[in-house]
């Protein structure tokens, strides 16, 4: 009887042992210096972006305004606009295209009673849906940072592939 409590006794102080975590074979981690890599790479593709996106609008008959958000949109004075607040709903749905103006989809994405605060969608989409009123459209242009980053969308977005999106409230 002593036995079994003294193996039984073990087991459990084995047991609660701090553990280290277990690492899968199949995780990698970066370094510093692969961040430090990977954080020159974004800003210096954001800075190309930016600049490919303002020589492309330079040759528009359409003219676009810079938002605060590092997007475009076709609308003059839009942050100026009154904005709707997280909590209150809305409907949308937008268009994506390339800047050849070729649509990437045939169906466009449609969202309806959408409570702000709650719904995932590109951030440059969201934001002009917050100040577009019912039966409003716009045009944005989206740096890929913005949009769907380095790893595109798996189908017809590539990766680092900034998008031209109209949008409008339904």
């Amino acid at each position: 009887m002593k036995k079994l409590i003294y193996i039984t006794s073990l087991a459990i102080i084995a047991s609660c042992a701090k553990q280290n975590p277990n690492q899968h074979s199949g995780e990698q981690y970066m370094s510093e210096s692969e961040m430090e890599v990977s954080k020159n790479r974004t800003k210096d593709l954001n800075t190309l972006e930016r600049t490919q996106i303002q020589d492309w609008i330079k040759s528009q008959d359409v003219k676009y305004y810079p938002m605060g958000m590092n997007y475009w949109v076709n609308i003059e004075g839009l942050e100026q606009l009154p904005r709707k607040n997280n909590g209150d709903k809305v409907s949308y749905k937008y268009d994506i295209y390339d800047f050849d103006r070729t649509k990437l989809y045939d169906s466009s994405i449609q969202n309806e009673n959408v409570v702000f605060g709650h719904f995932v969608e590109m951030d440059a989409v969201a934001d002009v849906i917050r100040y577009l009123k019912k039966g409003e459209e716009a045009e944005i242009l989206v740096p890929s940072v913005l949009a769907y980053g380095t790893y595109g969308d798996n189908k017809k977005i590539t990766n680092d592939m900034p998008l031209i999106i109209k949008v409008k409230v339904l």
